[in-house]
Protein backbone atom coordinates (compact mmCIF):
# COMPACT_ATOMS: atom_id res chain seq x y z
CA UNK A 1 0.00 0.00 0.00
CA UNK A 2 3.14 2.24 -0.72
CA UNK A 3 2.48 4.80 -3.22
CA UNK A 4 5.11 5.78 -5.17
CA UNK A 5 6.13 10.03 -5.38
CA UNK A 6 6.94 10.76 -8.61
CA UNK A 7 10.34 11.96 -8.69
CA UNK A 8 10.60 15.76 -10.04
CA UNK A 9 14.34 16.34 -10.43
CA UNK A 10 13.90 13.85 -13.26
CA UNK A 11 11.47 16.30 -15.10
CA UNK A 12 13.22 18.11 -17.57
CA UNK A 13 12.82 21.86 -17.34
CA UNK A 14 11.72 24.27 -20.59
CA UNK A 15 14.35 26.59 -21.87
CA UNK A 16 14.94 30.01 -20.71
CA UNK A 17 13.23 32.38 -22.50
CA UNK A 18 12.79 36.34 -21.83
CA UNK A 19 9.78 38.03 -21.09
CA UNK A 20 7.65 39.43 -24.34
CA UNK A 21 8.99 42.71 -25.26
CA UNK A 22 11.98 42.32 -22.91
CA UNK A 23 16.01 42.19 -24.31
CA UNK A 24 16.78 40.07 -21.90
CA UNK A 25 18.62 42.97 -19.58
CA UNK A 26 17.45 43.45 -16.73
CA UNK A 27 19.03 46.92 -16.03
CA UNK A 28 17.30 47.96 -19.54
CA UNK A 29 13.88 46.69 -19.03
CA UNK A 30 13.80 48.46 -15.89
CA UNK A 31 10.98 51.09 -17.64
CA UNK A 32 9.04 48.78 -19.27
CA UNK A 33 5.92 46.49 -18.43
CA UNK A 34 3.63 46.67 -15.74
CA UNK A 35 6.52 47.54 -12.99
CA UNK A 36 5.12 50.35 -11.38
CA UNK A 37 1.44 48.77 -10.71
CA UNK A 38 -0.30 50.36 -14.36
CA UNK A 39 -2.16 49.15 -16.95
CA UNK A 40 -0.02 46.47 -19.54
CA UNK A 41 1.78 47.98 -22.31
CA UNK A 42 2.51 51.27 -19.92
CA UNK A 43 5.54 52.72 -19.42
CA UNK A 44 6.69 54.13 -16.61
CA UNK A 45 7.26 58.25 -17.14
CA UNK A 46 10.40 58.88 -17.42
CA UNK A 47 12.08 60.72 -14.36
CA UNK A 48 12.27 64.42 -14.42
CA UNK A 49 16.23 65.89 -14.16
CA UNK A 50 16.87 68.86 -12.03
CA UNK A 51 17.07 72.07 -14.12
CA UNK A 52 19.28 73.69 -11.30
CA UNK A 53 21.39 70.71 -11.24
CA UNK A 54 22.06 70.85 -14.79
CA UNK A 55 22.73 74.51 -15.08
CA UNK A 56 25.28 73.45 -12.25
CA UNK A 57 23.53 76.36 -10.03
CA UNK A 58 24.91 76.77 -6.67
CA UNK A 59 22.83 79.54 -5.36
CA UNK A 60 18.96 80.23 -6.09
CA UNK A 61 18.50 83.92 -6.32
CA UNK A 62 15.08 84.92 -4.90
CA UNK A 63 15.71 87.91 -6.98
CA UNK A 64 15.67 85.71 -10.10
CA UNK A 65 11.68 86.00 -10.32
CA UNK A 66 11.81 84.42 -14.21
CA UNK A 67 13.02 81.69 -13.39
CA UNK A 68 11.46 80.39 -9.86
CA UNK A 69 8.12 81.80 -11.03
CA UNK A 70 7.82 78.71 -13.32
CA UNK A 71 7.92 76.59 -9.77
CA UNK A 72 4.54 77.68 -8.56
CA UNK A 73 1.30 76.75 -9.31
CA UNK A 74 -1.18 78.50 -10.52
CA UNK A 75 -2.88 79.20 -7.32
CA UNK A 76 0.23 80.19 -5.57
CA UNK A 77 1.15 77.62 -3.80
CA UNK A 78 4.57 76.13 -4.22
CA UNK A 79 5.08 72.75 -6.64
CA UNK A 80 6.55 69.63 -4.87
CA UNK A 81 9.74 68.22 -5.83
CA UNK A 82 7.81 65.00 -7.76
CA UNK A 83 5.88 67.64 -9.72
CA UNK A 84 8.99 69.97 -10.15
CA UNK A 85 11.60 67.15 -10.73
CA UNK A 86 14.02 69.76 -8.57
CA UNK A 87 16.44 67.40 -6.09
CA UNK A 88 16.50 68.19 -2.49
CA UNK A 89 19.06 70.10 -2.34
CA UNK A 90 17.87 72.50 -4.97
CA UNK A 91 14.28 72.49 -3.63
CA UNK A 92 14.86 73.39 0.08
CA UNK A 93 16.75 76.48 -1.30
CA UNK A 94 14.12 77.39 -4.02
CA UNK A 95 11.51 76.92 -1.49
CA UNK A 96 13.59 79.72 0.69
CA UNK A 97 14.11 81.93 -2.57
CA UNK A 98 10.39 82.11 -3.14
CA UNK A 99 9.19 82.72 0.70
CA UNK A 100 11.74 85.63 0.18
CA UNK A 101 10.34 86.88 -2.96
CA UNK A 102 6.74 87.02 -1.73
CA UNK A 103 8.02 89.08 1.41
CA UNK A 104 9.65 91.24 -0.46
CA UNK A 105 6.15 91.46 -2.83
CA UNK A 106 8.05 90.09 -6.21
CA UNK A 107 5.67 87.11 -5.72
CA UNK A 108 2.05 86.87 -4.83
CA UNK A 109 1.52 84.80 -1.88
CA UNK A 110 -2.14 83.81 -4.24
CA UNK A 111 -3.38 83.90 -7.19
CA UNK A 112 -5.60 86.66 -8.54
CA UNK A 113 -8.83 84.45 -8.94
CA UNK A 114 -8.25 82.92 -5.40
CA UNK A 115 -8.30 86.42 -3.89
CA UNK A 116 -11.53 87.59 -6.27
CA UNK A 117 -13.67 85.03 -3.74
CA UNK A 118 -11.99 86.01 -0.63
CA UNK A 119 -14.43 87.98 1.61
CA UNK A 120 -13.86 91.57 2.21
CA UNK A 121 -12.68 91.05 5.82
CA UNK A 122 -10.72 88.15 4.56
CA UNK A 123 -9.11 90.04 1.89
CA UNK A 124 -8.30 92.85 4.68
CA UNK A 125 -6.93 90.63 6.95
CA UNK A 126 -4.51 88.77 4.44
CA UNK A 127 -3.27 92.47 3.66
CA UNK A 128 -4.89 93.53 0.92
CA UNK A 129 -7.29 97.34 0.87
CA UNK A 130 -9.71 97.95 3.87
CA UNK A 131 -13.17 96.44 3.09
CA UNK A 132 -15.47 99.76 1.18
CA UNK A 133 -17.54 101.43 4.05
CA UNK A 134 -21.31 100.85 3.95
CA UNK A 135 -23.50 103.91 3.16
CA UNK A 136 -24.38 105.95 5.44
CA UNK A 137 -27.69 108.27 5.61
CA UNK A 138 -27.89 111.65 5.36
CA UNK A 139 -27.42 113.84 8.38
CA UNK A 140 -30.38 114.88 10.71
CA UNK A 141 -30.43 117.34 12.77
CA UNK A 142 -31.42 116.21 16.71
CA UNK A 143 -35.23 116.63 17.16
CA UNK A 144 -36.56 116.53 13.76
CA UNK A 145 -37.90 112.43 13.00
CA UNK A 146 -38.72 111.12 10.14
CA UNK A 147 -38.91 107.41 9.19
CA UNK A 148 -36.76 106.30 6.15
CA UNK A 149 -37.97 106.88 2.39
CA UNK A 150 -40.91 109.04 3.85
CA UNK A 151 -41.14 112.76 2.33
CA UNK A 152 -39.48 115.88 4.17
CA UNK A 153 -42.06 117.94 6.06
CA UNK A 154 -42.31 121.55 5.00
CA UNK A 155 -40.94 123.96 6.49
CA UNK A 156 -42.87 125.25 9.59
CA UNK A 157 -44.37 129.34 8.05
CA UNK A 158 -42.21 131.75 10.83
CA UNK A 159 -44.28 133.08 13.56
CA UNK A 160 -44.84 136.65 13.55
CA UNK A 161 -43.73 138.48 16.57
CA UNK A 162 -44.04 141.19 18.37
CA UNK A 163 -40.65 143.75 18.00
CA UNK A 164 -39.20 143.95 21.66
CA UNK A 165 -38.54 147.00 23.44
CA UNK A 166 -35.26 148.01 23.74
CA UNK A 167 -34.11 147.38 27.27
CA UNK A 168 -34.14 150.47 29.15
CA UNK A 169 -31.12 151.38 32.20
CA UNK A 170 -32.55 151.44 35.90
CA UNK A 171 -33.35 154.78 36.86
CA UNK A 172 -31.44 156.17 39.53
CA UNK A 173 -33.41 157.65 42.43
CA UNK A 174 -31.24 160.30 44.42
Amino acid sequence: MAQETPDRSAAPRPPYRPREGGSGDRDRDRGGGRSFGGPPGMRRPRRKVCTFCVDKVQRIDYKDVGRIRRYISDRGKIDPRRKSGTCAKHQRMLTTALKRARLMAMLPYTADHVRGLMSPQARAMAGGPPPPKPERPPFRPAGEFRPAGAPPRPAPAPQPTAPVPPPQPPANEG
